[in-house]
């Protein structure tokens, strides 16, 4: 499992990947085979699982890619990256660094966690990011 993570503030929880970013990261791990959750206009791959399919509900298998939504729910997220991991699936995440956090404890620590330096660019925002990965 990978994660990344910052601080923000925002009126929204969902935040597209910087191409860029995603690109890095698919060389490294990938290829990618899932986004866990995604959408139309932001799977960063063919196979992926939008809202309405429920992406914490399904099984991920394979290398798969997650950038949840920020808000009071990531936690469930992260604890299903982490369960998947223990099952085999290879899970990099893209996380806010919320250290003070259970989920942050809980699952997090769990695995290799990597500070990315300087901000990522979410649309209108800029996050401070931490890469962590199990595999």
């Amino acid at each position: 499992m990978s994660i990344n993570a910052g601080m923000m503030t925002s009126n929204t929880d969902q935040w597209a990947t910087p191409q860029a970013f995603f690109d890095e990261c698919d060389k490294e791990f990938g290829p990618f085979t899932l986004d866990v959750c995604a959408g139309l206009d932001n799977a960063k791959v063919w196979r992926f699982f939008d809202k309405d399919m429920d992406g914490l509900s399904r099984k991920w298998e394979g290398v798969c890619w997650m950038n949840p939504p920020y808000g009071k729910g990531i936690g469930d997220w992260m604890r299903k990256a982490y369960d998947s991991h223990k099952n085999g699936a290879v899970v990099v995440c893209l996380v806010p660094a919320r250290t003070d956090t259970a989920w942050w404890h809980d699952y997090a620590m769990k695995g290799e966690v990597r500070f990315i330096r300087g901000r990522l660019k979410f649309g209108d925002a800029k996050i401070q990011h931490l890469f962590h990965q199990h595999s």
